[in-house]
């Protein structure tokens, strides 16, 4: 499977789509309903609420539209990766690697806030990268504080990653102060547009515009499951960045600048789940996109093809047999 990955076809289009969906049965089986929390930014609760009344007589739309926001995610990652040059050759393996990556995890296909906020953060990594020896950027900057703005009103702790984008234009540009506040600037325009609606709407009020903060140390049940789920996450993500080093010394400075900043995307999402931390390892989930880069490496890389395939099956017969004796899959 691996080495049909590895070819940048456009067939492999329908094939990912169709290998997430193989890998993910039990997500459309037993469908998991999201219910608004008061951590969920007023962004998400008004697509909860949207959602509600089709969810209410089949929860399978939570499934489909979980499964919807992944097959993006994996399809704009894998963009990003071969657009920027980031591995030796254009594959569908950085994909292949997100849906893997994300099926480790149950809580990781639920339709929760953290989930469609690795949408935008996708967005906002194509748009660093963009930034790159461009003369003219403050658009794509102004684009990106925004695309942070609108992360924190559906998952307020993602406002953390201003400080990523902050570090991330420090190392694709010279410092300049004025494209700086112009990423703050981006970040607070959709706050704007918010005050102004309570202000019209006479919604004014501390609880409208305070958002739902609390800093604790994640909590979330412990087994055998999640400790193999762990090693295989932190073990193909240690393995990627082994070869990605290995090979820095043939990379452009772009390229090298590029995994840096997906490196720092992989620092402040472990930092997310700290604030409004709950029982379940679903914030956990803006990891997914830097971890399936990193991956995507561990099997491109390998010089012997036995490896890669040995590497892919092993973890693919772990989340079949965890799906179907675990029962942390039907919610």
């Amino acid at each position: 499977m691996t080495g049909v990955f590895k070819q940048k076809t456009p067939a492999n289009i329908l094939l990912l789509f169709l290998f997430g969906m193989l890998i993910k049965i039990p997500v459309f089986l037993h469908p998991h309903v999201p219910v608004s929390q008061p951590k969920d930014g007023p962004l998400f609760r008004a697509i909860l609420s949207l959602l509600s009344d089709v969810g209410k007589s089949s929860s399978f739309v939570y499934a489909l539209a979980a499964y919807i926001l992944i097959y993006i995610q994996a399809a704009g990652l894998n963009k990003v990766i071969n657009d920027n040059r980031m591995m030796q050759r254009q594959t569908f393996l950085p994909g292949m690697a997100y849906l893997i990556v994300t099926s480790l995890v149950p809580e990781w296909n639920y339709f929760s806030a953290p989930l469609f906020v690795n949408t935008i953060l996708i967005l906002v990594l194509a748009g660093l990268f963009r930034t790159h020896n461009m003369t003219q950027a403050k658009g794509i900057i102004f684009n990106v504080g925004m695309g942070i703005g609108i992360c924190s009103f559906i998952f307020f702790p993602s406002v953390i990653f201003i400080i990523w984008a902050i570090f991330g234009l420090m190392l694709m540009r010279p410092f300049r102060l004025n494209e700086w506040l112009i990423c703050i600037l981006g970040m607070t325009t959709p706050y704007y547009f918010y005050l102004v609606y309570l202000f019209l709407t006479n919604q004014w009020g501390l609880d409208k515009i305070l958002p739902y903060i609390d800093i604790n140390l994640p909590r979330f049940r412990q087994s055998i499951w999640i400790a193999v789920s762990s090693f295989f996450l932190c073990a193909l993500f240690i393995l990627g960045g082994y070869y990605v080093q290995n090979n820095l010394r043939r990379m452009l400075i772009q390229v090298r600048k590029a995994w840096s900043i997906v490196l720092l995307y992989l620092l402040a999402a472990i930092l997310v789940p700290f604030f409004n931390s709950g029982n379940t390892l679903e914030n956990w989930v803006i990891a997914a996109v830097p971890l399936a880069a990193f991956h995507g490496c561990a099997y491109i890389y390998s010089e012997k093809k036995i490896f890669q395939a040995i590497l892919f099956w092993l973890v693919i017969v772990f989340i079949i047999i965890y799906q179907q004796y675990s029962g942390a899959w039907v919610s």
